[in-house]
């Protein structure tokens, strides 16, 4: 998962954890409101927030599964090719301090 989604999906879960809080307070706001179609219709308001929430909670929890795995993953390819990931770093030390250094 690059950081660019990563990055896109906090944002979508935060503007709709704004959207579920918005809408709560227009429901507490109308709590007093009477008449069948307004019952109704906050019935209605109050299950698609219930699915919401949980809809969220889930994308959080599977993106959080997502990023462990990719940490184990890295990790075990670290225990596994110490050697390898020494000369790539060392090798883009060398290229980055040839670059930087020409003037």
């Amino acid at each position: 998962m690059n950081s660019e989604s990563a990055i896109a999906r906090k944002k979508l879960a935060a503007d709709l954890r704004a959207v579920i809080a918005d809408t709560e307070e227009l429901l507490k706001a109308t709590a007093g409101q009477a008449g069948d179609k307004i019952q109704s219709a906050r019935t209605r308001v109050e299950e698609t927030l219930r699915s919401a929430r949980a809809r969220i909670d889930t994308l959080e929890d599977s993106a959080m599964e997502n990023v462990k795995a990719s940490a184990k993953a890295t990790d075990q390819y670290v225990h596994e090719n110490p050697w390898q990931l020494i000369g790539i770093a060392a090798g883009m030390g060398l290229i980055f301090g040839w670059l930087l250094g020409r003037k």
